[in-house]
């Protein structure tokens, strides 16, 4: 029966018109299929924009810093030595925030009461007068002068100026007064508070006030602890790839080798992070939060990584090269050396970066072996306490604080940009460096 109907469609129509229609269909389908995939593309690159720009938003207000502008009559004898230098000692005791408050003060004459001195004082930052000390010792003011010095204002001054606090919500669910809104506004208007470009943003460490607080210290720790991933992973991962590649013998161990090599890729970094706390740390006994722990968790980390980039890269250098150099007497090392390497090197660069810029990003592990720790030093050495970007990050967002949550923002600014050159500088490289067979 089934037959007879499909002779009787045959008759009906013709060759020709079949081929067609299943052409229009799978040209249908072919043009779908595009329209599914910009879409996608297209919705993933939405997701991404609104990303972006939600960072760039909260973050880019931190660029500025509220500053005012305070006359103050610098002491002279109270911090000199006997030569008529500064004395540091003297110096570092001297009472630098009740000079600036004092100060600040005096724009309030009417000012009286003990509690309204306090609201008063609380519109300068902690750190003015440590900010003032720093220039005295520096020499950007003189002993004993009269100067005009800005000094920054407390972060809530620094939120409300840039419009970041609302002034017509009720009084008890702002961070100032209302008092301390009119003081401001009378600033504002005498012309003695202006926004300025933050530089100790990216010329400090961190702090617990975050209008001093920086990214300086975390990017240094993250270059420390980068420059120890390098040093161990690179020649490491090498290696581990020319061995498995031209020297292990094919069987069981070098099979287990190679699948938990890919396994560790997969592994998730906090893995790292306890595999370090337990032994470098609760082991061998090295110092918590230091680069050089930092460095050693991320190496065995990213090793795989690369690991598994050097063996693609040496296995696309064609076999003839290899087989050349070994009929012409070479022996393996001096084939995998002196002719294989030098090949393979773009690919391999470019898998280092890739791995270096996944290190870079990574906090769970750092966060495992105490990097998390609150540093307001800039560290000079791999063995210094240091913390990292990403971790600075985590510990910015988790202040209740908006300024620190503002400074949060701006430091994934400076981590995207960190990552997105890192990754465009493996693109050039891979471009400039390939060879094509």
């Amino acid at each position: 029966m089934l037959q007879e109907e499909w002779v009787k469609n045959m008759s009906d129509t013709t060759y020709e018109e079949i081929i067609k229609k299943g052409l229009s269909k799978r040209h249908a389908k072919e043009k779908r299929l595009k329209v599914y995939g910009i879409l996608s593309i297209l919705f993933a690159l939405s997701f991404l924009t609104i990303f972006i720009f939600t960072i760039f938003s909260n973050g880019y207000t931190a660029l500025k810093q509220t500053q005012t502008l305070i006359s103050i009559q610098l002491p002279s004898d109270e911090i000199l030595d006997s030569n008529g230098r500064i004395d540091i000692k003297k110096s570092r005791a001297y009472n630098w925030d009740g000079l600036v408050k004092k100060s600040f003060r005096n724009y309030f004459p009417e000012v009286q009461k003990t509690s309204d001195k306090r609201e008063l004082s609380n519109l300068i930052s902690e750190n003015a007068g440590y900010q003032l000390r720093l220039n005295i010792e520096n020499g950007k003011f003189s002993v004993g002068d009269s100067v005009n010095a800005w000094v920054k204002t407390s972060d809530d001054v620094d939120m409300l100026l840039k419009g970041l606090m609302n002034r017509d919500i009720e009084e008890k669910n702002r961070r100032l007064s209302d008092q301390q809104i009119k003081w401001v506004d009378q600033l504002i208007k005498e012309k003695k508070v202006k926004l300025f470009f933050n530089s100790s943003f990216f010329t400090k460490a961190d702090s617990r006030e975050p209008e001093s607080a920086g990214i300086l210290g975390a990017v240094v720790g993250s270059a420390f602890a980068l420059l120890i991933t390098l040093l161990l992973a690179l020649p490491l991962a090498v290696m581990a790839a020319i061995y498995l590649e031209y020297f292990a013998k094919p069987g069981k161990i070098t099979d287990f080798i190679e699948v938990n090599i890919n396994n560790l890729a997969a592994v998730p970094s906090i893995v790292f992070g306890l595999l370090g706390l337990a032994v470098f740390i609760g082991f061998f006994g090295f110092p918590r939060s230091i680069p050089l722990v930092g460095g050693m968790v991320l190496a065995l980390m990213t090793l795989p990584t690369i690991i598994i980039a050097t063996r693609a890269s040496i296995r696309a250098v064609p076999t003839s090269i290899r087989d050349a150099a070994l009929g012409l007497g070479a022996s393996k090392m001096q084939t995998a050396t002196d002719h294989i390497l030098p090949l393979a090197a773009p690919g391999i660069l470019t898998g280092t970066i890739i791995g270096m810029a996944q290190a870079l990003g990574e906090t769970a592990p750092l966060l495992m072996i105490g990097m998390v720790a609150f540093i307001v030093d800039v560290p000079n050495s791999i063995n210094s306490p240091a913390t990292a970007l990403p971790v600075q990050i985590f510990m910015w967002s988790d202040s209740a604080e908006r300024a620190f949550s503002e400074r949060a923002s701006l430091a994934i600014m400076m981590l995207l940009i960190f990552l997105i050159s890192m990754n465009i500088i493996a693109v050039i490289l891979r471009k400039k460096y390939e060879t094509k067979w």
